[in-house]
């Protein structure tokens, strides 16, 4: 059942039959050699449709260890022959989560003296990222690099990239991209064990190998092209849905493979392997030459007591290791293979779903279900174990690291009790997770919160942006306008305390924000062009954007967009509260810092005022990393439009109307302001917000974005003369801005800048949540100040026209304000 030909019958055949997808070798059109080591799946994927099984990877597919093993070991040979002894000295080899970590680690085995490092999906309390990427067709997408010792990508030397399969380049291309723009170095090798890349990715290859001045070589055992007919990936999903759904003719023959046997099922043994103390699990955080000799010594004896745990008739046993520990797991089968009588077989649990069709001719012919047993950092879910029901085993020994050995592993859906139902005897040996010392660990809680998605918080599409928030909807924090400004200046209460009654825009007030993004968004368009770009040539190849919620937060989504659309990059980006006197959500920083490497962070906003937020934002930083050990953040804003020139990366620096300005929730997403307050917030909790989600019929968030980012195509080739333009300008702040909030603050009596809002942006907001006094107006301005004229019109605020203001408008909050005032006068209150 798990070769890679059943009765004859080529495991790729079924899906080749029904799709018309096909293997073509460059051995020749029927590409025997790929067929030999690839058979064909289904999976349940947005992005692809179809999985390459490898039958020697010892991932989906149980297999002898020696061919696994020696499958890495022979490519790592490979590599040491193409570099040479002096450049092979000087290697470092870099596999990918999760399918590759064992791949890679065996191919540094075979280089011999290469320390070796794999990407990783679990975040690790006290490890600063040394790095990250995405991985596009990926049914998990984030990858971390969290060496123990940062040094160990910091070098020279040539760097050796191990995935299963090369099939765009695209998860390469961005991991070269993200580490040479950090560490330059003159040599690459990619090695795998298929290259499946087209004429046109590998065009693509080489001229990013120049690009970056270094030299990309690649090794792999077998290449050639996987042939993919028109609409194969809606044809795939639809088989899939047909299948799972229990209509396929199939459908009867696969339950029946995952049928409990009639035996009622054994409880789990253990083993106790003797691990040796301090020597790491795998690649996680590094494993050296050293590290090697001193498993090479100890696995004879962990085998010895494996095999003495098993049961005397057991002659076919699987070692099935777990997710991304798949080296520990492969050599402990390695040594029972080399040393006990009967069959030993390989393969590892997995976080990919694929469909399982019990057919001679399908790759994955049986799927155990259960739940994810390690805590993930993206939430429960389900884990899988392919081609173990119906294999024929006597016995299974499932090998899972300290961090995998929780509850869930043994409740009666979990994995172990899912072995019992179709193995006779099952086996847990458990290997201590290594984690490296951090250099200081304030004590706190041990797992940080994760970060809310839409649709369950928000009206934006999960991937367009992660909130680290914490979801306050169902808590009353909206209080009058009125009441709040009384509060707020009497120092009774901080304005990030309360949330102001939402205000629900006027038909009229509609039609004004329509008009103005009809009119605006060929111009936000090439703002957000223009800043993107900028980021990208200046900051980081591999941007992880972080707007400021909420009004950082559209932009942030438009920057993500353009990047995709012009750079097809997909960018990590979050969402996080700072608020005036108290600084950044710190526990949101402790997130990115555990999660991607700080140095890539770029702060997000759409507009400065007069720089309040880019001063407050550049002292949190400065007492985060004091407080916390972490450095790397960069707290110079990215902003749409800079008119009180307070940052240097910015997409324009007029005071225009950005559309988004003119609404609250509806134009973000549906969420509020954040709030902080001590008895909703507690130091480990993310600041708080509230989805409004009963405003879903007045929603325009997506339209927004949507509206912006069907006028890239017109913008793009203006953009790209703005920045090379940009960025040979001085662009150092002069701030004008906070000068002129100044001088208007003394001229009008109000003494405190903090009731001074310049901009159109900022204005709006006085107008739709605070105690508006008055608006300045500049003599002259257009259209951008229509629907600031009818908000105050609205309120009853007069609209005063003056000269030489900096700004397209200013608003002025009411001075000294107590309850019963109107927004026309404010001497009144003064006396």
């Amino acid at each position: 059942m798990n070769n890679a030909v059943n009765d004859g019958v080529w495991s790729g055949s079924w899906v080749a039959e029904r799709l018309g997808v096909g293997l073509r070798g460059d051995d020749g059109v029927g590409g025997e050699e790929l067929r030999a080591m690839l058979g064909l799946a289904l999976r349940r994927n947005p992005k692809r449709a179809h999985l390459l099984v490898s039958h020697v990877l010892g991932k989906h597919v149980p297999q002898t260890p020696s061919v696994v093993y020696g499958h890495g070991v022979r490519l790592g040979r490979r590599v040491h022959a193409l570099l040479g002894a002096r450049e092979a000295a000087r290697a470092v080899v870099l596999g990918y989560a999760e399918t590759a970590t064992g791949l890679g680690h065996a191919v540094a085995d075979g280089l011999g003296t290469a320390p070796y490092l794999h990407s990783t999906r679990r975040p690790v309390a006290g490890v600063a990222p040394a790095g990250g990427f995405e991985e596009a067709h990926s049914h998990a997408t984030s990858h971390l690099l969290l060496p123990s010792d940062p040094a160990l990508l910091a070098g020279d030397g040539p760097l050796v990239l191990v995935d299963d399969e090369f099939s765009t380049g695209n998860t390469v291309l961005n991991t070269i991209r993200d580490l040479h723009a950090r560490h330059p170095r003159a040599r690459y090798a990619v090695v795998a064990l298929v290259d499946m890349r087209s004429a046109r990715d590998v065009r693509r290859l080489e001229e990013f190998a120049a690009e970056i001045g270094a030299r990309v070589d690649l090794v792999a055992a077998a290449s050639g092209t996987v042939l993919l007919p028109e609409g194969v990936l809606e044809k795939g999903q639809e088989l899939v849905a047909r299948y799972e759904a229990g209509d396929g003719p199939d459908a009867v023959a696969r339950a029946r493979a995952a049928e409990p046997r009639p035996v009622p099922p054994r409880a789990p043994g253990t083993v106790d392997l003797g691990w040796p103390a301090g020597l790491p699990d795998g690649g996680r955080h590094g494993f050296t030459p050293a590290h090697r000799a001193r498993l090479e010594a100890a696995l004879p004896a962990m085998a010895g007591r494996i095999a003495d745990a098993l049961p005397a008739g057991a002659r076919d046993v699987l070692v099935l290791g777990s997710e991304e520990l798949m080296y520990a797991p492969l050599r402990l089968a390695g040594e029972l293979e080399r040393t006990r009588d009967g069959a030993v077989r390989f393969s590892t649990t997995t976080r990919s779903p694929v469909l399982a069709v019990d057919d001679p001719g399908y790759a994955i012919r049986s799927r155990i279900v259960f739940p994810a047993h390690d805590d993930p950092a993206d939430g429960p879910g389900e884990r899988y174990a392919y081609n173990v029901a119906g294999g024929g085993f006597d016995a299974v020994v499932a090998v899972v690291d300290s961090a995998g050995d929780t509850p869930a592993l043994h409740v009666p859906d979990g994995l172990l009790a899912r072995l019992a139902e179709q193995v006779p005897h099952v086996l847990l040996a458990v290997v201590p997770s290594y984690v490296p010392a951090p250099p200081h660990a304030p004590e706190r809680p041990a797992m940080l919160p994760e970060p809310l998605r839409g649709p369950a918080f928000s009206s934006y599409p999960p991937e367009e942006v992660g909130w680290l928030l914490q979801d306050l909807s169902d808590v009353t924090l909206e209080a009058p306008t009125e009441e709040r400004e009384e509060a707020i200046q009497s120092g009774g209460a901080h304005y990030a305390e309360s949330l102001p009654v939402e205000y629900q825009p006027s038909a009229q007030y509609q039609e004004l924000f329509h008009a103005a993004l009809d009119t605006s968004a060929a111009r936000i368009a090439r703002a957000v062009g223009v800043v993107t770009d900028t980021v990208l040539g200046e900051r980081s190849p591999r941007p992880v954007l972080v707007s400021l919620a909420r009004a950082g937060t559209p932009v942030g989504v438009l920057m993500r967009r353009w990047a995709h659309f012009r750079h097809g990059l997909e960018l990590p980006h979050y969402a996080v509260s700072i608020v005036r006197g108290r600084g950044i959500d710190a526990t949101a920083l402790r997130w990115l810092a555990a999660h991607h490497d700080p140095r890539d962070v770029v702060f997000v906003d759409g507009w400065t005022g007069k720089g309040a937020i880019t001063r407050e934002l550049a002292q949190a930083i400065e007492e985060f990393e004091k407080a916390e050990g972490v450095s790397g953040f960069d707290p110079e804003i990215a902003v749409l439009a800079d008119p009180g020139s307070c940052v240097r990366t910015y997409g324009t620096r007029e005071d225009f109307l950005i559309p988004s300005a003119c609404l609250n929730s509806t134009v973000s997403g549906l969420i509020s302001r954040t709030v902080l307050r001590a008895d909703l917030v507690g130091p480990d909790d993310f600041h708080g917000a509230k989805f409004y989600r009963e405003l879903a019929d007045a929603d325009v968030s997506v339209a927004f974005l949507d509206a912006v980012e069907a006028r890239f195509p017109e913008v793009a080739d203006g953009v790209a003369e703005a920045v090379k333009e940009l960025l040979a300008e001085d662009r150092t702040p002069t701030w004008a801005g906070w000068r002129a909030v100044e001088r208007i603050s003394e001229e009008y009596g109000i003494h405190d800048v903090n009731l001074v809002k310049p901009g159109v942006g900022e204005t709006t907001r006085v107008l739709l949540r605070r105690v508006p006094w008055k608006i300045l107006a500049h003599k002259g301005a257009g259209a951008d100040l229509d629907h600031v004229r009818l908000l105050a019109e609205q309120r009853g605020v007069p609209v005063e026209e003056v000269d030489e203001l900096p700004y397209t408008c200013v608003g002025l909050i009411h001075p000294r304000y107590t309850r019963g005032a109107t927004g026309a006068d404010g001497r009144a209150v003064n006396g």
